[in-house]
């Protein structure tokens, strides 16, 4: 964000064998039924299970209450603008209060505290007039919880518990490129490692052991932004798509090795938007302070990927908030210092379809068909967005302070925060 700016197989039946015996044996008991297999995180990262802010989910009401949607519970929690992760039950954030930063587990069902893991986290030197963070979203693989706070300071935790299994200081331990305005990248898992932007001579990207935090591989020399990295998949390659200052890049997630770069230069090195990927193998990405958007052809033949771009807009420039590609139209919030306008663009052409004020600059989610939207002033929003505009169905003014985090949709369960308060609520 910008502040100035992961089965387990079905248990087959048990067929035991009995020995050769002179007595006949009673009929042996039913076998209780084996236990049902857990569920994967509902909500286990940066932009959801697939990382695109479009949950799989239905049931959702068309329109709510004039009051809003049933409010289930309200908490206070410390400032920052991490998302909210769900898994089994529990809800997963971080924040912070004044020098200390924490990761906490939260009761989904009450919105009381399981645990937190608190840590020092002094912001000296930082430039955090826009919030004090943390910035970066979790990541949930497995039994651990990866999390990086606005220093640097990444901890893996063991996620039933919030004990460290390992820790690591990316800008003091591996001299990170420091950024003023706090760490923000919010952590990728592939495969049996968790992949992070660090900065410094060869380590643009660092990947780190799940298990035991060791380095598995470290690479680049690109100067980092503060955007996530998403990935995808290009004729049947794994590929980290990744937003630098200066430039969009493509490497190799196994080892880091570049596949492909295109510049796109902003303001301030102020990259902050995650790239959003197509079917048709185009990557539409965008940005505040002088950029905009551009949409990038990627092809592949043989081991060469290539890349093409299809066009550059200048009116669209996705600041801190998502960007969800419905169709052939990416939707955002476009502006930076000035009123920020919901926009539709086509990840083809180029051309806006729309722009509209009804909402300030905003981040929203996409399922069952409507646009769950929250903006920045505290705004929630049901809408449905057509190329042929936006049509919102209801609205209701919740949060109380700066709303920069974007929301947390587990079935029919939404999650909210702003910089003091979290809150559930049911949108069945």
């Amino acid at each position: 964000m910008n502040f100035r700016r992961a089965a387990w197989a079905t248990t087959a039946c048990l067929i035991l064998a009995a020995g050769a015996v002179a007595q006949k044996r009673p009929p042996a008991k039913p076998q209780p039924a084996a236990a049902a297999a857990p569920s994967a995180p509902e909500w286990p990262q940066w932009g959801g299970p697939n990382r695109n802010f479009k949950p799989p989910a239905d049931g959702l009401a068309d329109s709510w209450p004039e009051a809003g949607p049933r409010q289930l519970w309200s908490r206070v929690l410390g400032e920052g603008h991490s998302s909210i992760l769900v898994d089994r039950g529990r809800l997963y954030t971080m924040y912070s209060s004044g020098d200390r930063e924490a990761v906490i587990a939260v009761d989904a069902a009450t919105g009381k505290t399981v645990w937190e893991h608190v840590y020092d986290a002094p912001r000296k030197g930082l430039e955090l007039e826009y919030g004090n963070g943390p910035h970066s979203t979790p990541l949930i693989v497995g039994n651990l919880i990866f999390a990086v706070g606005v220093t640097g300071k990444m901890h893996a935790l063991d996620k039933q518990s919030g004990s460290v299994v390992w820790s690591h200081d990316l800008w003091g331990e591996f001299k990170g490129k420091r950024d003023g305005r706090g760490y923000a990248c919010s952590p990728i898992a592939y495969k049996s490692t968790v992949i992070v932007t660090v900065g410094g001579a060869g380590q643009y990207l660092m990947a780190f052991n799940q298990q035991n935090g060791g380095v598995a591989w470290k690479n680049q020399n690109f100067d980092p932004a503060p955007a996530s990295p998403a990935l995808i998949s290009l004729g049947g390659q794994d590929q980290l798509v990744c937003f630098a200052a200066g430039e969009i890049v493509g490497v190799d997630p196994n080892n880091g090795n570049l596949l492909w770069s295109h510049p796109h230069k902003t303001e301030w090195g102020l990259n902050i938007s995650m790239p959003v990927w197509g079917p048709d193998n185009i990557v539409f990405i965008s940005s505040a302070y002088g950029s905009g958007s551009r949409g990038l052809q990627l092809a592949r033949s043989g081991d060469r990927t290539t890349v093409s771009e299809l066009w550059a807009n200048n009116r669209m420039r996705v600041h801190i908030g998502t960007a969800v590609r419905v169709g052939d139209y990416v939707y955002g919030s476009s502006g930076d210092f000035g009123p920020a306008f919901l926009t539709a663009i086509n990840v083809k052409t180029g051309k806006i379809a729309w722009q509209d004020r009804a909402l300030a600059r905003a981040s929203f989610v996409y399922a069952d068909g409507k646009f769950i939207i929250v903006d920045e002033d505290g705004t929630l929003a049901l809408a449905t967005a057509l190329p042929s505009g936006l049509h919102i169905q209801s609205r209701v003014s919740l949060l109380k302070n700066k709303a920069w985090t974007a929301p947390t949709l587990a079935g029919t369960r939404l999650y909210v925060r702003d910089r003091r308060t979290m809150i559930a609520l049911d949108l069945g």
